[in-house]
């Protein structure tokens, strides 16, 4: 594991490796910070199978840290900044054993909690001499998951390298997709560029500023982008690829993008905390049809919903049981279409609208909804009807100021020649509210 994972940033040593607070840092810089760490660790008397969190910015220490708590096959619970309610419930969760904090300059803080993790998956993980990683889940619909996985099996997805792109990373090293766009980085050799916050422009004006090839980011912020303008204002030349995930792409928002972005390659993914991201090939850039690739996983379709068999597979939640059937498939609970090999996912089963026994998909009609002039963010939902069990409502974000009843009227008005009947949202509601998580992700539960 150690000669593996130094190996890969010596053999990258006169590269750019990772561009934070608009500073470089090259491979043999990261090097050194991952040696440096080997003997933090050694002094605080980290041990291999400790449970640690790694809490800061995606920096090029937190990046080192991350390495180097993996090389010491600890159990790693990388964190963001967290309201200390949130906090202490991951703490708690993880039987977090030690704290390490991050501060800006690159400082850092070690707390001893007390506790010692006994939990089932760390003892196989302990036993079988394998680093661990603790991922949580955004928790918009309940209190969040604590998927395991068994860090060893992470890194082979990305062992056999790849070509080296300048990569802006969106997604934090507490999700999935930040893991994802670090590792697959640094194994082929490319840079990660790193934002102060992930607003529509300081993205664009890191893309103009450090030349960044590929945007991994989420339609909701994707969205964004086009409410801004802001591609107007910044050059992207040098931008080839945007893949977007988490949540379903609405198809009018991809066109909008494919206008404004003609030159760019747009292309989605589909990953879960649980299974890592699998490899994927959209069908054209204007489609919402993807095929999922074979190498590491495996699908199939039960009942019109996606199962997924992984290598890199949690080894379960801390704190639910873990939706695998007998053979290792995971209910991923998205709902697909099928064409052949391509799939269409067309939303999550939780979040589909049951009105009267017909089902509605949010996607759908946030689309259509997106159509009406003025209208610059619509998200749908399901709300209680004595009569028909669910009605649909659309809450909107406007480009402009506009009489609320007048954009109700020309929203329903457009929905009812578009959509059958019962699609058509029977409440429309108007807000200047954020719709979105931190991770920029629809939220459809109603408060």
């Amino acid at each position: 594991m150690t000669h593996t994972l130094t190996a890969v940033l010596e053999k990258f040593r006169d590269a750019e490796a990772v561009v934070f607070d608009g500073t470089t840092t090259h491979y043999a810089a990261l090097l050194d910070m991952v040696l440096e760490w080997r003997h933090f660790l050694d002094r605080e008397g980290v041990r291999p199978g400790d449970v640690v969190t790694l809490e800061g910015p995606c920096s090029p220490q937190s990046c080192a840290g991350l390495l180097a708590l993996v090389e010491r096959e600890a159990i790693v619970v990388p964190l963001t900044a967290l309201p200390e309610a949130k906090r202490a419930e991951f703490l708690e969760v993880a039987e977090v054993e030690t704290t390490i904090g991050l501060g800006p300059g690159g400082e850092r803080t070690v707390t001893r909690t007390g506790r010692r993790a006994g939990h089932e998956l760390y003892r196989r993980l302990r036993e079988a001499g394998r680093p661990g990683l603790v991922l949580f889940s955004s928790g918009t619909t309940g209190r969040s998951k604590a998927s395991v996985l068994d860090f060893t099996k992470v890194l082979g997805r990305y062992r056999s390298g790849g070509r080296p792109h300048r990569i802006l990373s969106f997604l934090s090293l507490d999700h999935i997709g930040g893991i994802n766009t670090l590792l697959h980085t640094l194994y082929g050799g490319g840079t990660v560029v790193t934002v102060p916050e992930r607003t529509p422009e300081a993205v664009f004006a890191a893309i103009e500023r450090h030349r960044v090839e590929v945007l991994p980011t989420t339609p909701t912020f994707l969205n964004m982008v086009l409410i801004s303008g802001v591609v107007d204002r910044y050059a992207t030349d040098t931008l080839q690829l945007i893949t977007y995930g988490t949540e379903p792409m609405p198809l009018r928002t991809l066109k909008r993008l494919k206008q404004v972005l003609p030159r760019v390659r747009f292309k989605q993914t589909y990953g879960l905390s649980e299974l890592g991201i699998l490899p994927t090939k959209s069908r054209a850039d204007d489609t919402l049809w993807v095929k999922l690739g074979r190498e590491g996983f495996d699908h199939r379709i039960v009942d019109g919903v996606l199962w997924v068999r992984s290598d890199m597979a949690m080894l379960g939640y801390l704190n639910a049981p873990a939706p695998f059937d007998g053979d290792g498939y995971f209910n991923t609970q998205d709902v697909v279409e099928t064409d052949g090999e391509w799939l269409r996912i067309l939303g999550r089963r939780s979040e589909i609208v049951n009105v009267g026994g017909e089902k509605v998909y949010p996607s759908e009609v946030e689309s259509v909804v997106l159509e009406v002039d003025n209208v610059a963010e619509a998200t749908v939902r399901g709300r209680p009807s004595p009569v028909t069990g669910s009605v649909v409502t659309v809450t909107v974000q406007l480009a402009r100021d506009e009489d609320h009843r007048t954009v109700a009227h020309r929203i329903r008005r457009h929905c009812a020649a578009r959509l059958e009947a019962f699609k058509v949202p029977a409440l429309v509601e108007v807000s200047s509210a954020p719709q979105h998580s931190e991770r920029f992700k629809k939220i459809r539960s109603l408060a």
